[in-house]
């Protein structure tokens, strides 16, 4: 259904007045620090980043232009380096899962 929106079509049902309305009585509510609504993109994204999906996948999921955009969160980045250097070293010394020496 959203892949055929058009230019002018809603795709939530609510506004973004709504939104920062209830999100500032929940957190009245709960005690939590209130954030902007732009911020739960920013929170999507670092989601997305931790469970491990690519900067070119995620700024096309967020409309990112560039993927240079994308890149600006590269700080949550350094432990995917990491990940992938120590599977490349297992790979490389047959020490991966299933391979006993």
């Amino acid at each position: 259904m959203f892949y055929s929106a058009g230019e002018t079509d809603r795709i939530f049902p609510i506004s973004k007045h709504y939104l920062k309305h209830e999100m500032e009585r929940g957190c009245k509510a709960t005690g939590v620090k209130r954030i902007r609504i732009h911020d739960l993109r920013h929170s999507h994204v670092s989601l997305l980043i931790d469970m491990g999906f690519t900067a070119l996948a995620i700024a096309e999921r967020v409309g990112h232009e560039s993927i240079d955009i994308t890149y600006r969160y590269a700080h949550l980045f350094p432990t995917r380096q990491t990940e992938m250097a120590d599977r490349l070293d297992m790979e490389r010394t047959g020490k991966g899962a299933g391979n006993v020496p």
